[in-house]
């Protein structure tokens, strides 16, 4: 029987590389265990919800029942040997988890069958388990394909880890993966496509300090990069551009508003990389913004010749450019950041840097309340005159709004809900406003930037003179917001 916490990495990687990935890493004696593993919830999936897994995995005709819970490097881990199939509810944290005896609601949920090569090796004066997986989760009838990495520290530093990772990723092609076999199974029992990821809420239980509040941010943020990255490959879906390229600004507007209690070198290293990474979608996104007003534009009067050519030059355009989004989120360099900015977020100096300690064990709701002050006098310095400023000034207030935002969502669950949301909402209306001024602004060049037929370019004079005219409703608007928000009470104070 255990109780501990498992500090571990988890990497995609293609099936035809595991051979590569075993071949680079250290000599060790290697074991090959055929698995089984059966995950329970109950019915209305409480344990998803609370961000819990249970499992009973067979080996050998040994049983263990393994319950884990948390996210970050670190995750709670308690295993127990048990005799049957089914997981004993008295065991480990059930009986808080599930009480007044709603274990019993327990069922099979899905399972997963796969073959593990692993290895314990030496690498940095750490020891290391290095597993490969190959099988498959079933669930509802459905399959889907498993081909992972997985790191786990046994002893030594966790840098060691990383350090290890990057050397692996060297021989053969490693995706950081946040996503658990676990919410693989759950997904494919739900049915649910690959798709999209949006961000998801920051839950910061009360007490917490801010630096504690930056890891979780910080993970989110990672985790929705690492998702749509995997469906940007896979399916080149569209939104999963956007929304990857949000994670991208989300995370580096993070490290901004945590400065205070963050090694600046470092911060400026990670920080430099996610620009990179947003820049690279933002063709994309500008081009699937520019197809959705020519669509809207093909709906309101008949398409003509000009419509049809315009359409299909920025879709052949949009096409390339999602191509170059997709190239990125494959390469060495992509892989490097997601590696880098995981091992700074969980092993950076910034941790350990004794005259930053007094910030990082600050109450998050203290530091959150100086963060958000400072957020907002920058966005009332930038928008107090909207209808009076240039279309650069109004972009900036559009990022000091965005910036303002995340910052209010990052620490939304440490204050009253009502007053939270009031808040957002309103300051959501003015980014809103502000985003569609944007789309106006970049739209000319963006246009100028296609191969037209001399038809097209005609409509797409009659596009950007149309836009023209919306503009002016558009400032109205933001200014009615930015009014609006000036009168919304601080939630945090």
């Amino acid at each position: 029987m255990s109780g501990s916490h498992e500090i571990e990495l988890k990497f995609l990687c293609a099936a035809d590389d595991l051979a590569r990935v075993l071949a680079a890493a250290p000599p060790g004696e290697d074991e090959t265990r055929e698995l089984r593993s059966v995950y329970f919830d109950t019915p209305d999936l409480v344990l998803q919800k609370k961000g819990v897994s249970l499992r009973v995995r067979e080996s050998k005709g040994r049983r263990v029942q393994t319950l884990k819970r948390g996210d970050g490097l670190a995750r709670e881990e308690h295993e127990h040997p048990v005799d049957g199939d089914a997981p004993d509810p008295r065991l480990g944290p059930l009986p808080e988890i599930l009480p007044d005896g709603a274990a019993a609601a327990l069922r099979p949920a899905f399972d997963v069958r796969l073959t593990r090569r692993q290895r314990l090796v030496r690498h940095g004066g750490a020891k290391i388990e290095l597993a490969v997986d190959e099988g498959e989760v079933q669930a509802g009838g459905r399959t889907a394909r498993i081909s992972e990495v997985e790191l786990e520290l046994k002893s030594g530093r966790p840098k060691a880890l990383f350090a290890l990772a990057r050397e692996l990723d060297r021989a053969a092609p490693l995706y950081l993966s946040f996503d658990s076999k676990a919410a693989r199974g759950q997904a494919l029992a739900a049915g649910a496509p690959l798709q999209a990821r949006r961000k998801e809420r920051v839950e910061l239980p009360a007490g917490t300090t801010a630096a504690q509040a930056f890891r979780a941010t910080a993970r989110n943020a990672l985790g929705q990069i690492a998702a749509n990255a995997v469906v940007m490959r896979d399916t080149g879906q569209p939104d999963a551009t956007h929304q990857l390229r949000v994670a991208a600004r989300r995370l580096r507007s993070v490290i901004s508003t945590f400065g205070p209690l963050l090694s600046e070198a470092e911060a400026d290293a990670i920080k430099a990389e996610l620009r990179w990474l947003a820049h690279t979608c933002d063709a994309a996104r500008n081009l699937d913004v520019l197809a959705e007003r020519v669509a809207e534009a093909r709906t309101k009067r008949p398409a003509g010749k000009g419509l049809d050519e315009l359409a299909e030059a920025v879709a052949t355009a949009r096409r390339s450019a999602t191509a170059a989004a997709v190239d990125a989120v494959r390469s060495q360099r992509f892989r490097t950041l997601m590696i880098d900015a995981t091992a700074w977020i969980e092993t950076g100096a910034w941790l350990a840097d004794d005259a930053g300690r007094d910030v990082r064990d600050q109450k998050a709701t203290a530091f959150a309340a100086a963060a958000l002050d400072r957020r907002r006098r920058k966005l009332r310095k930038l928008a107090r005159r909207l209808d009076e400023v240039s279309d650069e000034a109004r972009h900036e207030a559009r990022i000091e709004a965005k910036k303002l935002r995340y910052a209010a969502e990052t620490f939304a669950s440490l204050f009253p809900e009502k007053a939270t949301a009031r808040f957002v909402g309103r300051l959501k209306a003015l980014q809103e406003e502000l985003g569609a001024l944007n789309d106006v602004a970049t739209a000319e060049p963006v246009l100028e930037g296609l191969d037209l037929t001399p038809a097209a370019a005609e409509a797409a004079r009659d596009l950007l003179g149309r836009q023209s005219k919306d503009k002016a409703a558009h400032i109205r608007r933001a200014v009615r917001a930015f009014e609006s928000l000036e009168d919304a009470p601080r939630f945090w104070r």
